[in-house]
């Protein structure tokens, strides 16, 4: 038997990032590892520029019982002429006189609508982990902070033999009972490769890792 935290997740909107360019910020229909670090260390008062290296250390799975809907969000950003930008002391005058010759660009944003995902940790501190999530320092949120999470976590530590056994322990919101996952995401040797490992949390720069999902059936009490 092995210790593991276990806890929920879901929101009436998610924005788990991938890779992405100025025009479009998408979305994974999991939460990465970095987001789930950095909600760890939010839950436990973690500064960006703070000390992450315990979390950093820690075995994370993701079961997906509903990776949501898709929806996405269009943003009308304008500018002045690079001109006008590159001159700091022109740029109250530019604004003021640019009228119609502003550059107007459209950016897209996507969400996942109505996830629930349970994620394992394994590792150490686990205990103190599951308390700051009953009890989070900063607000808890599935991605970008437009996405407060839509009901407690329901941490707890829990004794099991895999993973997949600790997260059939999950207490899912009374709403969601009758979830049922049916792919777990976890490390793996050979597998598809996603950049979501913090490497400079200041540069957000993220280095890539391997991951299987993996078919399973995780039933929590209470579902069909």
């Amino acid at each position: 038997m092995q210790s593991y935290l276990v806890f929920g997740l879901t929101a009436s909107l998610g924005a788990m990032g991938e890779l992405a360019g100025h025009e479009r910020r998408g979305s994974l229909v999991w939460p990465g590892r970095a987001a789930i670090i950095g909600l760890l260390g939010a839950a436990l008062g973690v500064r960006r520029d703070g000390d992450f290296s315990a979390l950093d250390a820690l075995a994370i799975s993701v079961a997906i019982f509903d990776e949501g809907v898709p929806v996405r969000d269009y943003h009308t950003v304008e500018t002045v002429p690079s001109a006008a930008a590159k001159s700091p002391n022109s740029r109250p005058e530019a604004l003021r006189t640019a009228g119609t010759h502003t550059n107007t660009t459209i950016t897209l944003r996507d969400y996942r609508a109505g996830p629930l995902y349970g994620i394992s940790v394994a590792g150490e501190g686990l205990q103190a982990i599951a308390e700051a999530l009953r009890n989070p320092h900063f607000t808890l949120y599935l991605g970008r902070k437009s996405c407060p999470l839509a009901a407690p976590t329901g941490a707890k530590v829990v004794e099991a033999e895999t993973e997949e056994a600790a997260l059939a322990l999950l207490d899912l919101p009374p709403w969601r009972k009758n979830a049922v996952a049916r792919t777990l995401v976890v490390d793996a040797a050979l597998g598809e490769v996603v950049n979501d490992v913090p490497l400079d949390r200041k540069l957000w720069h993220h280095g890539g890792r391997r991951v299987a999902m993996r078919p399973v059936r995780i039933a929590t009490e209470g579902s069909a």
